[in-house]
Order: C-alpha cells, then sequence, then structure tokens
C-alpha cells in the first residue's frame, strides 16, 4: 500500500513525533510510506525508510497572508502530482488544523481518500476565548475544513468535541489512540544522562499557555515535594522568564531546573519519581504513555480530553481535579504512593495494533 502523511513541519511535540511512529510501524508492516512536512521546522530524527520530503511556501509578498492556504494548497498539490507519478497514493493521512485547512483545498488529493488526524479540542483550543462574530468565523473555518470528511480522533473525547459539540456532520469517523513503539523506548531510556541517579519530579511539554506551567509551579510548591522539579521543552524566552519569575515569588526557585527540549528525553522520564502533567486540555496525552512505558507513575489533571482515557485502574489515582490544591494533593500521594505500572498496561499501547486499525481504514472503504 502507497500512503502519504502530511504534517504543517515537524517541530518538538506530540503529534509531530506520533506521525513518525505511525510511519515507522507502517513501514515495518511493508508499506510505502512518504512524508510532506509543509514547512522546514524538524527537531526529531527522520527515520530510515520515510520518503521525506519538505513542501515549503517561500511567499515573501505582504500580503502573503490573504493567500496562504490556497497557495500552500497549490505547492502541495504539484508535489503530490510529481510524487504520483511512479503510482498513485492508496491513502492520506492529514495532522494538525493547519494542515488540514491546506489539504482541504487541495485539488488532486481524492476526498475519499484522505483521512484528517484530529489531535486536538477545537472547542478549547480554538473557540474557548473566543465569542460574538469571531467565535462564529473561526467555528464556520473549522467546519468549512472537517464537514462530511473522514475524521481520525485520537480520544474519544476528541471525537466528541468534533462531532457533537460542535456538531459536524462527518463522512466517515473512528477513534484511534495513537501508537508507541515500546522498545525502542525502552532501549532508548536505558542512555545515561546528567541527572541518573538523583531525585527529581519532571514535566515534559512545550511552554504554551494550555499546558499551565504556573498552575505546575503553584502546586508543586504547595506538595512539599523536597525533590525538584524538572520542567523540559521549547517555549519563547518571555515565557520562560515568566516561570522563573513565579517560581522566585513562590521560594521556589532554587528547586526548578528548566531544560530545552531533547529529542531523546526517556532517560529523564524513566529516572523520574513521578511525570506530571497539569493541562487545561490534552487530546490524548502521548507523554502519560511514555511515562508508562518507561515505569515512571503519571499524574494529570483530569483535563477534556485523553487523559482519563490514558489513566485507567491504579494508575487513575494520578488523575487530579483542575486547580493548584488538588495536583498538589495529587503530586503528593503518587510521590509518596506510587502505583504499580504493569506489563499488561503498557503492551496495550503498542505500535502494531494501532497500525493494523489505520491500515484497516483503507480496507473497508
Amino acid at each position: 500500500m502507497r500512503i502519504l502523511m502530511i504534517i504543517d513541519g515537524l517541530p518538538g511535540g506530540g503529534a509531530e513525533k506520533t506521525v513518525l511512529t505511525l510511519s515507522s510501524g507502517l513501514i515495518e508492516m511493508g508499506h510505502q510510506v512518504s512524508l510532506f512536512s509543509l514547512r522546514r521546522a524538524c527537531d526529531y530524527a527522520i527515520p530510515e525508510g520515510i520518503d521525506y520530503q519538505v513542501v515549503q511556501d517561500t511567499c515573501k509578498k505582504p500580503w502573503r497572508k490573504l493567500t496562504e492556504i490556497p497557495r500552500r494548497a497549490q505547492l502541495l498539490d504539484h508535489a503530490v502530482k510529481l510524487a504520483e507519478r511512479s503510482g498513485k497514493f492508496d491513502v492520506v493521512f492529514s495532522h494538525l488544523h493547519k494542515t488540514d485547512r491546506i489539504v482541504a483545498h487541495s485539488r488532486t488529493l481524492s476526498r475519499d481518500k484522505v483521512w484528517f488526524c484530529v489531535h486536538g479540542m477545537f472547542s478549547f483550543s480554538y473557540l474557548r476565548h473566543r465569542s460574538g462574530l469571531s467565535r462564529w468565523f473561526k467555528h464556520h473555518k473549522i467546519r468549512h475544513t472537517y464537514e462530511n470528511r473522514n475524521v481520525v480522533a485520537v480520544s474519544a473525547a476528541v471525537l466528541r468535541d468534533l462531532s457533537d459539540t460542535l456538531a459536524i456532520n462527518l463522512r466517515r469517523k473512528t477513534v484511534i489512540h495513537n501508537p508507541f513503539d515500546i522498545p525502542e523506548i525502552q532501549r532508548l531510556a536505558d542512555a545515561p544522562f546528567e541527572m541518573q541517579g538523583k531525585d527529581y519530579i519532571i514535566h515534559v511539554g512545550r511552554f504554551h499557555e494550555h499546558k499551565r506551567h504556573d498552575r505546575l509551579l503553584r502546586a508543586y510548591a504547595l506538595s512539599n515535594i523536597d525533590a525538584p522539579l524538572v520542567m523540559m521543552g521549547n517555549g519563547t524566552d518571555d515565557r520562560i522568564q515568566q516561570l522563573k519569575q513565579l517560581a522566585a515569588e513562590l521560594g521556589i526557585e532554587n528547586k526548578i531546573i528548566v531544560r530545552p527540549f531533547e529529542a531523546n528525553p526517556y532517560p529523564w522520564i524513566k529516572g523520574a519519581r513521578l511525570l506530571v502533567l497539569s493541562s487545561d486540555c490534552e487530546g490524548f496525552g502521548n507523554v502519560l504513555v511514555e511515562s508508562i512505558i518507561c515505569q515512571t507513575p503519571p499524574v494529570s489533571t483530569n483535563c477534556p480530553g485523553g487523559p482519563s482515557e490514558i489513566l485507567t485502574g491504579d494508575l487513575a489515582r494520578g488523575l487530579s481535579e483542575m486547580n493548584d490544591e488538588s495536583l498538589a494533593a495529587t503530586l503528593a500521594d503518587i510521590y509518596a504512593h506510587p502505583p504499580i505500572v504493569d506489563s499488561a498496561t503498557i503492551s496495550s499501547f503498542g505500535i502494531n495494533a494501532i497500525c493494523q486499525q489505520y491500515v484497516a481504514l483503507v480496507d473497508n472503504q
């Protein structure tokens, strides 16, 4: 089978990592995978065997924003036509909303073959702070992109948000959780790293307001955990400086370690006493699964999205309410009384079963 993955760049993020993992798994199954990145941004190594191409928009005209989507769709169509000289794509998977908007404008890609892989909660990330005409216009753009389209949602919560909350009629719809290369993650987790053998807790995620690092810092201060907090991720200098200032105000600046994103965060995750997410929303929550695979107990706000679908059984003790006090109490409890992460829980997130579900989408067309 010939498969095309499309994404608007590969900076360090969960959806981007998922695309690469999924592509690798499909190649292992014997399929041909092409990956078109619509920007040069790339913080990951491209796995062997992937036909990787950058379809870069180089327009510098002052009015470029007004024509961006149709212009980039034309560039994509040109790249697809060139690639299909050696055979048509059997299925196309588009990842992330900016990509989806561009793909929806394509005149080359068949609507029947395209699946939009939705990784986030639109009602939260795009509409929460909007009202009036601004909200209507944004909702209209989302509807225009996904109406009567094929959609793969990474969690049941994401699918409900799109089809029920936003009332968008979908042509075909399904939920497929994100895939994880368990043996590879466990192999990478054994690499040496700076804080090996030291006691600490960790947060891994970009420094964005949705991740609520402010809540994390306040909860950490309230938890009275002696071990330092490592915060690993990319973000603007201004945002990082704001968080450092908050840490100083809370009197915990000497216990906070801020580190840039690393292509292999797994040794850091494996070496931690626990991993914590403090988000207002998570489409799925890849890092929670990665923590489970590394046998590090995860803690997360029970926010809209995937965390409650991931943290089940005894791991559900790691779910907190979305406030400082509850997150602090959960941190302290899991730090002192960590749940056992069993092998059955780990294996349920394996790559092969997930890839089979993607292939079945084509078989059932």
